[in-house]
């Protein structure tokens, strides 16, 4: 069993940055794809970014492309993602998730989320 624990949400104004970290425990962790989706009030949760196991390809929707960075240091069983020129459609619950690829049914554990706020 896999557990995942995000940190690094909070509050930030637009054009702001912030760096959201995942660490997991309790499993192998190159094994997994790790990915990053959101969820904002009265909305679907939304893929945002992705690393693949061992070649540390990534991946990322058309709304973050370019201004958010996901990567994964095996050393400290941590993913990141780095979020610059936030806008505050970019508020919303933030999860971490873990399993053989990025898309929803491919993934077999979720973080509890963390919380991004950003204000105009």
């Amino acid at each position: 069993q896999v557990q995942l624990v995000e940190s690094g949400g909070g509050s930030v104004q637009a054009g702001g940055s912030l760096r959201l970290s995942c660490s997991a425990s309790g499993g192998t962790f190159n094994s997994y794809a790790m990915a990053w989706f959101r969820q904002a009030p009265g909305k679907e949760r939304e893929f945002l970014s992705a690393i693949s196991r061992r070649e540390g390809t990534s991946y990322y929707a058309e709304s973050v492309n370019g201004r958010f960075t996901i990567s994964r240091d095996a050393a400290q069983n941590t993913v990141y993602l780095q979020m610059n020129s936030l806008k505050p459609e970019d508020t919303a619950v933030y999860y971490c998730a873990a399993g053989a690829g990025a898309t929803p049914s491919q993934i077999d554990y979720w973080g509890q989320g963390t919380q991004v706020t950003v204000s105009s």
